[in-house]
């Protein structure tokens, strides 16, 4: 699934969700999605009723509309010829008599009912897909947030979230409103169609012999019109992107003064979006000119052919009226579908990339709360059985060759080398992030593949060197590492992280606000959060990449103090780059191309004078 969305993200540039031709197989996608209305399927028939009331009713009205004119001049309905008013169906429109007043009295009746079936129709079809759609939002969400991390590392997650977005919006303008004008236009051409050959079967044969004309060209025009119209989304689609990009990244841009170069980026973009625009206008004047043309032009026609009708008394003045003001429903319905249409093609590539996310193969995790189970606890043994592992976006690049090793309860196992050396690889492998395509990881001699995966997250805790914190408060960030926590086990990890000086220094204490990422706090007090976060899980397995490593000295010695609070009587994994702050593991592992080369501790690789030593004897050059 994840490469054949991302070969439709690719042809499409990345950007939205392109339309997509009316076929079988989009039509059965979109079908599909129409399980969601099943919970609400009650309104949704009634409001199919009440579209179809309010397309019959609104009809009505040019029919009263012409009665009215005829009962206004009796002598024009009087000279018609007997006979000349019957229709295809077998009885004339002639043989319909209303006075004025009474006449009047149908109409305000008309557009009273049809007001309250407007209304009703409006009402439930909404209230029906913002229901259904809220439910797709959340499938969709749950489903993404299952996907594997290979999911995220092959896409731009502004431009995932930019297009998620546009989809679900799409899907739900077409069932709150496409559909509904779909299926309006539909009764409203039928019973338009009706009438028009109800009032006069040879004017509105002449009528409808100029629409194959009209139509074919509105299809000609209308088709270029679609393609610049969605290159002109995609561009503004990529003009998203940058600004995400941009934003998120703030603290990059200012640092190295490039607010130029991302308004050079933007303009950039909108003016390719605007010359687009522009070209797109020139073709949509056009269109728009060809159809006042040929629209005006086709009711000029049929007025005068009605009008030499009447001159023979085929026709009343009254029934040209309502033929006329029918034949503009019957046109604005025609008009209206080559919107409708493009809608739909839009809806399609929207409800096919939904699709393809909700059919994605996402990891088996619990999406509602779930408690500890006794079966699968684990103590923090660790055993890594000849592994072997490759992205799968880099299938050829080897990044681990046939790591063993083994870690007993309650160790502190640090592992070290060059950079791109696989240290990191082993975190994600220890999460289950991703899955080695040789050997295996066992947890107390319990292969990983038989723990939920849930129960075996919920027992290991990460602490980045990037640290992720949350947009809300310092609290909500905290007890994100045990939800439901009391304030006092909230308070007491704070200080166990050495994070309750600062924490309390702030006026809203731990309601502190945190901002985007944390940007409110320095690098060691998001860490030492994050520290927090993990102390509250309470983890038999720890994993800490690179933890220190960004720190200044001063940050370094209180965040240390910190993570040697929340290793103690934990399985560690740490993950360093800087040596100096592993001299007291039990073990270092020493990982050179994906390799074991060196393991032991502190002074026994120091004498060994292998790569440990190398890179002991150069940070201690840097730092002196």
């Amino acid at each position: 699934m994840a490469e054949n969305t991302s070969r439709r993200d690719k042809d499409n540039g990345g950007k939205g969700s392109p339309k997509e031709k009316i076929n079988r197989e989009n039509l059965r996608e979109v079908l599909a999605l129409f399980s969601y209305l099943k919970p609400y399927r009650g309104r949704f028939i009634a409001s199919l009723v009440f579209i179809a009331l309010s397309a019959f009713t609104t009809s009505l009205f040019p029919l009263f509309l012409g009665k009215m004119i005829d009962a206004a001049a009796p002598g024009s309905a009087a000279s018609v010829s007997p006979g000349a008013g019957v229709s295809a169906f077998g009885f004339s429109l002639n043989d319909i008599h209303w006075s004025l007043n009474t006449t009047l009295l149908l109409i305000f009746l008309q557009l009273t009912i049809q007001t309250f079936f407007s209304y009703m129709r409006v009402y439930l079809l909404t209230y029906v897909g913002e229901k259904s759609l809220a439910d797709m939002r959340k499938d969709v969400y749950s489903k993404l947030l299952t996907m594997p991390m290979y999911f995220y590392s092959e896409r731009r997650v502004g431009d995932l979230s930019n297009r998620l977005a546009s989809d679900l919006a799409q899907i739900q303008e077409a069932v709150s409103f496409t559909l509904a004008e779909f299926l309006r236009g539909i009764f409203t051409l039928i019973i338009g169609l009706g009438f028009i050959f109800w009032i006069q079967t040879k004017l509105a044969l002449v009528m409808l012999s100029v629409v194959p004309v009209i139509a074919i060209l509105a299809v000609v025009f209308g088709k270029r019109i679609r393609k610049l119209a969605a290159r002109v989304q995609d561009q503004l689609a990529e003009s998203g992107t940058i600004v995400n990009e941009t934003f998120q990244g703030i603290t990059v841009v200012k640092a190295f003064t490039n607010e130029f170069l991302e308004i050079g980026r933007f303009v950039k973009s909108i003016q390719s979006s605007v010359s687009l625009s522009i070209s797109n206008a020139r073709y949509r004047g056009a269109f728009i000119s060809f159809m006042i043309f040929s629209v005006f032009g086709a009711v000029a026609f049929v007025i005068w052919y009605g009008a030499r009708m009447i001159q023979t008394g085929e026709l009343s003045f009254g029934a040209l009226v309502m033929f006329v003001v029918f034949s503009g429903f019957v046109g604005g319905t025609f008009a209206g579908f080559a919107d409708m249409f493009s809608q739909l093609q839009k809806t399609l590539g929207a409800t096919k990339a939904v699709r393809e996310i909700l059919r994605g193969e996402g990891e088996p995790v619990n999406l509602t709360r779930a408690a500890p189970d006794i079966n699968y606890r684990i103590q923090g043994n660790v055993r890594f059985d000849s592994v072997h592992f490759n992205y799968p976006s880099r299938k050829d690049i080897s990044v681990l060759k046939n790591i063993s090793l083994s870690v007993r309860n309650g160790e502190r196992i640090a592992i070290v080398g060059p950079s791109g050396a696989g240290k990191s690889t082993i975190a994600s492998l220890l999460l289950q992030f991703y899955y080695p395509q040789q050997g295996c990881i066992y947890f107390d001699e319990r292969a990983a593949g038989s723990f939920p995966l849930t129960q075996l997250r919920m027992q290991m805790a990460l602490v980045p060197q990037e640290v992720q914190l949350f947009g809300g408060s310092i609290k909500e960030n905290i007890v994100y590492g045990k939800p439901g926590a009391s304030d006092e086990e909230i308070q007491a990890a704070a200080l166990k992280a050495n994070a309750t000086g600062f924490i309390d220094s702030f006026p809203e204490r731990y309601d502190t606000r945190v901002g985007e990422r944390g940007i409110q706090l320095s690098g060691g007090q998001k860490q030492r959060i994050a520290i927090a976060r993990a102390i509250l899980k309470d983890p038999a397995i720890l994993v800490l990449d690179e933890a220190t490593s960004s720190l200044d000295s001063e940050s370094e010695q209180m965040v240390q103090e910190a993570l040697d609070n929340l290793m103690e009587g934990r399985t560690s994994f740490i993950i360093a780059h800087r040596l100096s702050t592993i001299r007291n593991a039990d073990k270092i592992i020493v990982i050179d191309q994906g390799t074991i080369v060196e393991e032991g501790s502190h002074w026994e690789l120091l004498a060994q004078n292998g790569l440990y030593k190398k890179l002991n004897d150069m940070q201690f050059e840097l730092e002196s």
